[in-house]
């Protein structure tokens, strides 16, 4: 089964992070689920949005690797966690998994639910990649997406998109409004089959 680290949104590491973690581990991964905003957790994006500012994108990813590193590095001489991480997360979780994952040589495989980040020109990587994502998304548009994908089949990644017309920007957490019920269930059941056939 997967070792994956799973990275929250900009709403902190709230319940529908726990319990997507649990849905993982259910089908028998081992899942992390690193906490970048010291305990705090928002209702609301503009909030979250704020603290991400205050302490700032390199500092968040400087957080997100020293959660990983753990896991891969051995530890007063004993085998590491992982022998390959499946990194994962949301929205601005997933940018920091995507960052980690192209920067991880032994990385297995990267899950992005409702984010993706930029791609150095020299990016280079051959690990499978499924992205979910609303259709439209503000954070996410149609441009962006498409140079996104080019970028990443470039890089040397193979490639998989899912596209949920309707639904909102962050559709698998069911706190929010931006929650579809039948979205987040197919989600979560292509999930489970790409991290089935990463460990098969």
């Amino acid at each position: 089964m997967a070792q994956i680290v799973l990275f929250h949104s900009v709403y902190g590491l709230r319940s529908a992070v726990h319990a997507a973690a649990d849905r993982l581990r259910a089908a028998g991964h081992t899942v992390h689920t690193p906490d970048l905003f010291d305990g705090r957790t928002f209702d609301d994006v503009e909030a979250g949005m704020a603290y991400k500012e205050e302490v700032g994108s390199d500092e968040l990813l400087r957080r997100a690797v020293g959660a990983a590193a753990p896991l891969l590095t051995p530890v007063n001489g004993e085998a590491p966690v992982a022998e390959g991480l499946v990194y994962a997360g949301f929205s601005l979780g997933g940018s920091l998994a995507q960052n980690l994952a192209l920067a991880d040589e032994q990385a297995c495989g990267l899950l992005l639910l409702h984010g993706t980040s930029d791609l150095r020109e020299d990016a280079a990587t051959s690990i499978p990649v499924q992205l979910h994502v609303a259709e439209p998304d503000p954070f996410e548009t149609e441009d962006w997406l498409n140079a996104w994908y080019l970028r990443m089949r470039k890089a040397g990644a193979d490639v998989e998109i899912h596209r949920y017309r309707g639904a909102g920007h962050l559709f698998t957490d069911p706190d929010l409004a931006d929650y579809d019920a039948e979205a987040a269930e197919r989600t979560w059941a292509v999930a489970l089959d790409f991290l089935a056939e990463l460990d098969g």
